[in-house]
Formats: structure tokens, sequence, C-alpha cells
């Protein structure tokens, strides 16, 4: 068994997948800005818009949050994995707060929903894996426990978003692990599924995001990952099995 490989995109390249150049796993929570420790409902209001001036209010409001998690995740990370001060650092900004180690990167990151400003969303990404074996290690998978419900490629050549869809639509409905396929009548993206897969695939033609029904840890987010990548297998289509291939 191979003991060692320098980035988590290449241990996922000897799974079979390639033509990436970043994966990051992703998964988030959110709220009602009103119920951040640092509203004060006799004195602020509730944002109406996304624009740099709210923005800069929500790092304001969730400084209290953000602190608190991200030093957890600190000393979590540093008793699991035994790491010394030179180690691991963690640096936190405007609604950002990221977590350094020598193995991997984590960031948690609070924004306005664009669709609804009075709420907030907290996304938390782990990248820049130094080992793909770090993943199979239960002090390393317990730290991220229920935290990811994305994992992100981002493609090197990127791929025709048209071809993906022409392709899952020249396939037999009724065969066997048969794809779908939805999009929007510009084809900017399509969403691919498949049966008996709790996962699906948005495509934007630069990247991959593979999303699950439920949070997990990174050892069952890759384990999802390849149970849709045989789906995407049985369809038989070059292009289909090139994009997780």
């Amino acid at each position: 068994m191979r003991r060692f490989c320098p980035t988590l995109r290449d241990d996922l390249k000897d799974q079979s997948l390639g033509k990436i150049s970043q994966v990051r796993l992703s998964g988030g929570s959110g709220g009602a800005v009103k119920t951040l420790r640092g509203f004060d409902k006799t004195r602020h209001n509730v944002p109406d818009a996304l624009n740099a001036a709210t923005q800069a209010f929500l790092a304001r409001l969730c400084a209290a949050e953000l602190a608190e998690e991200a030093e957890a995740m600190f000393q979590n990370a540093r008793a699991a994995l035994g790491y010394k001060r030179a180690g691991i650092s963690l640096d936190l900004g405007a609604a950002l707060a990221t977590l350094t180690t020598k193995d991997f990167c984590w960031e948690l990151a609070y924004t306005l929903e664009a669709s609804d400003p009075a709420r907030y969303a907290a996304t938390r990404t782990l990248h820049s894996l130094r080992s793909g074996e770090l993943v199979r290690l239960p002090a390393f998978d317990g730290l991220f426990a229920r935290q990811f419900d994305a994992v992100v490629f981002e493609l090197v050549r990127g791929v025709r978003v048209e071809a993906v869809i022409d392709a899952v639509e020249a396939l037999d409905p009724e065969a066997e692990g048969a794809l779908r396929v939805d999009y929007p009548s510009d084809c900017s993206r399509c969403v691919l599924s498949a049966p008996g897969v709790n996962a699906r695939v948005e495509c934007d033609g630069a990247t991959l995001a593979m999303r699950f029904a439920r949070a997990g840890s990174p050892a069952e987010c890759l384990a999802e990952f390849v149970a849709l990548r045989d789906a995407f297998r049985l369809s038989k289509d070059a292009t289909l099995a090139g994009l997780l291939d």
C-alpha cells in the first residue's frame, strides 16, 4: 500500500478522478442575522440588501461566534493530531477564520444570503490536504464529523455543459442506472442525478460540485463520491464517465 501521496487531488486521481486542479470539501449552516450575539435589537436593523456595508455589519455581529468556533477547532486539531506550535496557526479576519496546519487548511466564513439578506450563511471549507491518507485516520475524520455536504472539483480544462446535457439525453432512459439531467434554458449549468445514489452533481463548466443529502465527515464524502462515480460509469458514455474518471 502506498504510504504517502502529495495531495488529496492526486489521491483522488489514483481512484480514477482526473483533469482536476483543486479539490475542496464544503458544508454550511445559517440562521437569522438577529440571532447573532452581536445583534442589539434596541439599536440595530436587520439588513435588507447585500453590499459592502451590510457585509461589514455582519462581520461585526458574528465576531463572537466566529472566534469561538475557530478557537475550538484549533484546540481540537492540536489535541487530536498532536500539533506543536510551529505546525498550526489560526488567523481571524473580518467574517473569516483560517486554520492552517502543516497538513491541511480549514476555513470558516460568514456571508449574508443574497436571496434574503436578513439571514446569514456560515460556510466551512477543507482544502490543501497534503496527504490523502489523512482522510483515513479516525482522529482526523472525527474532527470534521457532520461538517461537509459537498465535494467541489475545479477542472483543469473545463467541460462544455451542452455536451454533458446532450450525452445524458442520448442515453436510454429505461436502462439500468440511467442518469437524469436538469438545466436552465441558457444551459449555463446542469444537475445530474442517478437512481439509488443519495447525491447529485452540479456542473457549470469550470467546476463539478457533488452535493449530498446529508452532511458527513471527509471519509463519508469520499465514499459517496465512489458510489456516484460508479453510477456514471454505468452509462458507458465517454463524456459522462470522463467527468468523474
